[in-house]
């Protein structure tokens, strides 16, 4: 679990509404007066109803999913309103005490027939609110509906965070998942992905996929479009999360594909080729991983880049001062592949064996010239595919998504 001590700023976007709970209140009215001479009336769940100036209390009846001074609401409340013998002519929720940096006014609609409105977001933690309601019945009067409640305060052990890749505006290669990860574990996994969307112009079929109780990925069935525009849309604010977590705040995120970037390797015939939009544009000697030490084959993504890199044989559990030991401060244009240490990089060192031998340690080496030119047209997401060895990438050890087939991956989804 990552160290997240202070609640971000909850700002959102298009959030989809949820199952509203459904605690129907009839306001039956007890007679009194407030101070603008109008009549006032109070229901048994909390709430008043005053009728303007001169008028009796209006024949419109409204009933409210949230009672009047109700202490704990929970979050995931969608709030909802239902006359009868009259129409809704305004509603507002908001906090009570003014918008905050945390919670803001909740917006919602007014059915066209007057009679229901229905809040288009879930509450913030911790939040006195109040609702008014303006209804008119058939006869013309008025009255003003009001409504305060808290909802439930919520630890930030109680609720989990979503992080998001690929950043908002980046560009990123044809192999590039989405991937959602999550501060604190989801347990009610069908909950949150019903409140996960991607939209991509054009528009091309995908599934998420659980890798675990804290990452979920998307990808397409084949790699991206080249130039296809992607919009995640994360509305996980105040949904269950399971176990009485619940999502702490909504994202959302645009990204674009880049050009189709696909290398292909061989490890026994030691060399990569290079594919732009399905153009060769180069065929380049490589060496990859010796005995014991072997290359995984399978489809790789790339991770991240660094234009110099120290590269320590501690950190693959080769042990210090062994024979294959190794420490080298500045290892130019890596290129990483697989959490488990395989990156594409400069190795000036091996250049009389690129094209005729598997030297390495497992990483892809190339000489300096040739991995600076990769480097340069490379970005994450890109894809390298590698063929001729018995060891087998997998879909956890980086972006391994494409090493399951479609229907294994679509298995991974919570909604089936």
């Amino acid at each position: 679990m990552s160290e997240r001590r202070v609640r971000p700023s909850r700002a959102r976007a298009r959030r989809g509404a949820a199952v509203a709970a459904t605690l129907a209140l009839s306001a039956s009215l007890l007679a009194a007066c407030d101070s603008s001479g109008g009549a006032t009336a109070e229901g048994p769940d909390g709430a008043q109803t005053t009728a303007a100036a001169g008028e009796s209390a209006p024949a419109a009846r409204i009933e409210v999913n949230v009672r009047g001074g109700a202490r704990a609401v929970p979050v995931d409340r969608v709030v909802e309103l239902d006359v009868t013998d009259g129409e809704l002519r305004s509603v507002a929720l908001a906090p009570a005490g003014g918008p905050t940096e945390e919670a803001g006014p909740v917006e919602g609609a007014i059915a066209e027939d007057g009679t229901t409105w229905r809040a288009d977001d879930r509450l913030e933690p911790g939040t006195d609110y109040l609702l008014r309601a303006r209804v008119e019945d058939a006869a013309g009067a008025t009255a003003r509906r009001t409504v305060r409640f808290r909802t439930a305060d919520l630890t930030l052990d109680q609720q989990t965070y979503p992080s998001v890749a690929p950043l908002d505006g980046e560009t990123v290669g044809v192999g590039m998942p989405v991937i959602v990860t999550f501060d604190v574990p989801v347990t009610d996994r069908a909950s949150i992905e019903r409140h996960l969307s991607v939209d991509t112009s054009p528009a091309q079929p995908g599934t998420w996929h659980w890798m675990s109780d804290n990452e979920v990925h998307y990808r397409p069935k084949k790699y991206w479009k080249p130039g296809t525009e992607v919009s995640v849309d994360v509305d996980v604010n105040s949904v269950p999360a399971g176990g009485g977590i619940y999502g702490q705040m909504s994202r959302t995120v645009d990204f674009t594909v880049g050009d189709a970037h696909v290398y292909r390797v061989d490890a026994q015939a030691h060399h990569m080729k290079v594919f732009s939009n399905g153009k060769l544009l180069r065929t380049i000697p490589v060496t990859t991983g010796k005995p014991g030490f072997t290359t995984r084959s399978g489809t790789k993504v790339i991770i991240e880049k660094f234009d110099v890199k120290r590269m320590n044989s501690e950190t693959v559990g080769i042990a210090a001062g062994s024979a294959e030991a190794y420490d080298i401060d500045d290892v130019q244009w890596a290129m990483r592949l697989t959490y488990s240490g395989e990156f594409i990089h400069a190795a000036p060192w091996s250049v009389g064996s690129q094209g005729y031998a598997n030297v390495s340690h497992g990483c892809t080496g190339l000489s300096t010239a040739d991995a600076g030119w990769l480097y340069a047209m490379s970005r994450r997401g890109d894809v390298v595919e590698y063929v001729g060895t018995d060891r087998q990438m997998t879909l956890d050890n980086g972006y391994g998504d494409w090493n399951a087939s479609w229907g294994e991956y679509r298995a991974g989804s919570a909604l089936g």
